[in-house]
């Protein structure tokens, strides 16, 4: 195993113990119990992953001078690289609200993404997905487009009957978001029948826009499995 692997092997194994910390940190008592030892394992892996994120820059110029470096840090595994870090100097460094503070240890969550640096197979879905970029934009404005259409009618069909749900377009967007989305937790529903008709017609239409992104992704990762196939 050479020194890179060596060095690649011991990053993936920190951050599965990171993944595992934030798991048993989650429990109150494993917490309080071991709390000094969080800390310290949470600022030791920092420094670990500050110096992975330098070292690989450094790497980076090395092969390609300044090129390399823009090259690196604007892809997508060195987003999450920094993502990954800057979080905690934010927190340390920068005078934020505390409950902020809650929201930015969920992007630990992002250090498990780095586990998939050296796999094919994410290479090839991210290849997929850039494959189909233009056509994902125009399906996510598509998507936008009908929310607020479907908002719009539920509005002016259910605020007579429903004054204090439908009180306003803003507050349909949240039921003709998970009605599209062919979630439809129930918690709000149309009482009228012209509303339950529209309700029902959106519904469709909503499998029809959830459809076209997976079909998408899902063409464009086959052939993108096909064409490596192909080369080999």
């Amino acid at each position: 195993m050479s020194k890179l692997n060596r060095f690649d092997f011991f990053i993936y194994t920190l951050i599965i113990g990171n993944i595992i910390a934030m798991i048993l940190e989650s429990h109150v008592a494993i917490k309080l119990q071991f709390l000094a030892f969080f800390r310290y394992f949470e600022l030791i892996s920092i420094l670990i992953f500050s110096f992975e994120y330098f070292y690989r820059i450094v790497l980076s110029y090395r092969s390609n001078r300044w090129g390399g470096v823009r090259a690196y840090v604007f892809s997508f595994f060195g987003l999450i690289d920094l993502v990954s870090i800057l979080p905690f100097y934010i927190k340390e460094f920068v005078l934020l609200d505390g409950r902020f503070f809650r929201i930015l240890r969920l992007f630990r969550l992002t250090r498990v993404l780095k586990l998939g640096r050296e796999s094919k197979s994410l290479k090839l879905f991210i290849k997929a997905l850039s494959g189909v970029k233009n056509e994902l934009k125009f399906t996510l404005f598509l998507s936008i487009l009908t929310i607020l259409f479907s908002a719009s009618a539920i509005y002016f069909l259910e605020n007579k009957a429903q004054p204090e749900v439908f009180s306003s377009i803003t507050a349909s967007i949240w039921w003709a978001t998970v009605s599209l989305a062919t979630v439809g937790y129930g918690d709000v529903v149309p009482v009228t029948i012209w509303g339950k008709v529209f309700a029902s017609i959106i519904s469709l239409v909503g499998i029809g826009i959830v459809a076209i992104p997976t079909g998408l992704i899902s063409a464009s990762f086959v052939e993108e499995i096909h064409n490596a196939k192909k080369k080999k």
